[in-house]
């Protein structure tokens, strides 16, 4: 009785065996003859029987699943991501890349890599900005190793409105401790005396040799670790979760104390959140890290500006242009400061009546604001030295020459107006 339950047994087992063989077997044909749908069937039906499976079949078995789900780049994103999962099977259960599949597999996820990158390249152009997360994440998936593939993944989905899908991307990010510098090869074209970024330095070199660069630089670029923590927290925010966005900012910093980048950062979180004093406590803190930044004191200038501290956003925005003379948004936002008291003139001058006395007092005030009007001239008169196409600037300057009863200058000004209208 004991032998014949061997006996019986061994049946079971052979049985087993062969079905797992026979349905791989089919699997296999259907995959050459490039019929995918047939292939998974044939897999699926696999699937129950191959836990008992011996090494060497297994192998077989997530081989072959790899290839059905990927079905040569036409697999949904649930199924390459299977098929991801399956080729990294076999390699486990042959112990290493050098087994009788492994070779095939890394020509396999090469063509996958390439596939993934060209159809997320593709998809970004075409603002497809989902398809383009996936397929960055996918390439991710295929070679852990390249983790910029994981922040392209995070940056189309965010530029997608996908908030969700990047906060999962950014916190694996930050949690892998990402920076994402990388060495910058540059060279300035003779023929246009503009500063190109080259790929890689043999691409720099050879423009070099060639003689149409000049000027070769070569710098790291800067650490995308402020940027990935304060997109986690802009996200938290976004999302109504104000406690979460703080925290993560806070963790950031606890983390990194001296980085200017998060610093600026939670103070930008801050602002988000209306907590204007806070903001500038940050900026004014980041001010002594940084004295020499222009950007940090225009910031705080707009910040005292909308507090209805003029004084205080002047000498920022003074402060920011001698840091910066070239800083077009200081010398614009410096006559929206002094235009802003000719509001209450006007409205004085409007509610005077016709005596003597309001007539005089309307004289007074007809001179005093021409006197303000004239003031922002020399500011506004900058900005278009140093942008000839602002076009905000032209039609105040037209507005104030005017107003102060500056004809010539006033159809000047109207003339370039309707110019640069035109050529938009």
């Amino acid at each position: 009785m004991k032998k014949q339950f061997i006996v019986a047994l061994a049946l079971l087992v052979s049985t087993l065996s062969f079905a797992q063989k026979s349905e791989l077997k089919t699997a296999g044909k259907a995959i050459k003859s490039g019929n995918f749908a047939d292939a998974k069937s044939a897999i699926q039906s696999a699937e129950s029987l191959i836990a008992t499976a011996d090494d060497k079949l297994k192998a077989k078995f997530y081989f072959l699943k790899g290839q059905a789900l990927y079905a040569n780049g036409a697999g949904s994103d649930t199924d390459i991501d299977q098929a991801i999962e399956s080729f990294n099977m076999v390699q486990k259960v042959e112990g290493s890349s050098k087994g009788k599949y492994g070779s095939t597999i890394e020509d396999l996820k090469g063509q996958m890599l390439n596939n993934f990158l060209t159809k997320a390249n593709a998809a970004l152009q075409s603002k497809d900005y989902a398809s383009s997360s996936a397929g960055f994440d996918n390439a991710y998936r295929m070679s852990p190793s390249d983790t910029t593939y994981l922040y392209y993944a995070a940056s189309t989905a965010v530029t997608g409105q996908d908030y969700t899908t990047s906060l999962k991307f950014y916190e694996e990010l930050r949690d892998l401790k990402y920076e994402g510098v990388v060495m910058e090869f540059t060279a300035v074209d003779k023929e246009t005396g503009v500063e190109e970024t080259f790929d890689n330095k043999s691409l720099r070199d050879l423009s070099l040799r060639a003689g149409t660069h000049i000027v070769p630089k070569e710098k790291k670029t800067e650490s995308k670790s402020a940027e990935i923590v304060k997109n986690i927290a802009l996200i938290h925010l976004s999302q109504g979760n104000d406690e979460k966005a703080i925290e993560a900012m806070k963790l950031a910093r606890a983390q990194n104390p001296d980085d200017l980048g998060l610093l600026i950062s939670e103070a930008n979180v801050q602002l988000k959140m209306g907590n204007k004093e806070r903001f500038k406590e940050l900026m004014e803190e980041a001010t002594l890290k940084d004295p020499e930044n222009a950007e940090l004191r225009y910031n705080l200038g707009v910040i005292a500006a909308e507090a209805g501290q003029k004084e205080d956003a002047m000498t920022y925005y003074e402060k920011a242009i001698a840091l910066d003379p070239s800083y077009t948004d200081a010398y614009n936002n410096i006559a929206v400061l002094i235009l802003s008291e000719e509001g209450s003139i006007v409205e004085e001058m409007n509610s005077l009546g016709n005596s003597s006395k309001d007539n005089k007092r309307y004289d007074e005030l007809r001179l005093k604001r021409t006197e303000i009007l004239e003031s922002a001239i020399p500011y506004l008169e900058t900005t278009l030295k140093l942008k000839p196409k602002d076009v905000q600037a032209v039609q105040t300057l037209m507005n104030i020459y005017r107003g102060s009863g500056q004809t010539d200058k006033y159809k000047e000004m109207k003339a370039k107006l309707e110019t640069l209208q035109a050529g938009n």
